[in-house]
């Protein structure tokens, strides 16, 4: 059994866990992104994350984005992305959007 990870949010990916929370209309997508959140806490590897690497974007101090589902099938599918640390057994998570 694997440990999990401890989840740090950046101010972006809090603002927008905050805006979800805040409208109603998201309460199925807020959701959504909690559920994939306990996953990869879990495990980032979890299959139904489909996490794979993300090259657009990296983190503030170069670290290797990943890009993990929150929704797949839909239009403007929303994603995770994140990048492992500061420390060691964390995951930072950079901001929770739709796929661009």
């Amino acid at each position: 059994m694997t440990t999990p990870f401890g989840l740090r949010f950046t101010k972006e990916a809090l603002e927008c866990l905050e805006l979800l929370k805040a409208q109603k209309q998201h309460a199925g997508r807020l959701r959504k992104v909690l559920n994939a959140l306990a996953r990869l806490q879990e495990n980032p590897r979890h299959p139904g994350l489909q996490s794979h690497k993300y090259t657009s974007l990296k983190g503030a101090a170069g670290e290797t984005v990943w890009d993990s589902y929150v929704e797949n099938n839909t239009p403007s599918a929303w994603r995770i992305y994140w990048h492992y640390g500061p420390g060691e057994a964390q995951i930072t998570i950079v901001t929770i959007s739709p796929h661009p």
